[in-house]
């Protein structure tokens, strides 16, 4: 009993330690300092690394992959599930445009760090344009919010609130 200790507990560190490479293998390595492999990743995937829509949601306004995910336990009618499921698409569409251009300008950056090649101008120009695609990132975010929100009932609100409060 006590031989077979050592040996499990080797191989739950070996089970581990593979398990963990596993995981890491799926994302991308990141070829920009200033993201890491995660950020990267989500941001060619189009997730938002940034919590953006928090402020539509707490005034309820959802977003509309939650409200397409309980479309059934919040009754949404055949009509509003093709609304907000087009809204859905075309955040998704635009989250993937910004999170590209957000790795563009992070890579850019990165290079002019690197190579010394900087000035005043070029360091306000690069500046600007990530609060620019953070900007219209954040827009998109909040104007499929507020939509997804004026196709929904008071009613729908409270319950997918509810929902998610659950989840």
């Amino acid at each position: 009993m006590i031989k077979t200790i050592p040996i499990f507990v080797l191989m739950l560190f070996f089970y581990g330690h593979v398990k963990a490479q596993a995981a890491d293998s799926t994302l991308k390595k990141s070829p920009v300092k200033s993201l890491s492999d995660s950020q990267y990743d989500a941001l060619l995937k189009g997730e938002d690394i940034y919590s953006m829509p928090p402020v539509a949601p707490i005034n309820h306004y959802p977003t509309p992959e939650r409200a397409i995910k309980f479309k059934a336990e919040i009754d949404l009618s055949p009509v509003q599930v093709t609304k907000i499921a087009a809204i859905a698409k075309e955040l998704k569409r635009k989250k993937l445009e910004m999170g590209v251009f957000i790795v563009r300008n992070e890579r850019a950056l990165d290079s002019l760090f690197r190579r010394s090649r900087l000035d005043d101008g070029t360091i306000v120009f690069y500046a600007n344009r990530s609060g620019l695609y953070y900007g219209e990132l954040r827009n998109a975010i909040l104007q499929a919010c507020f939509r997804t929100g004026n196709l929904m009932s008071p009613g729908q609100i409270k319950k997918l609130e509810t929902l998610q409060n659950h989840n």
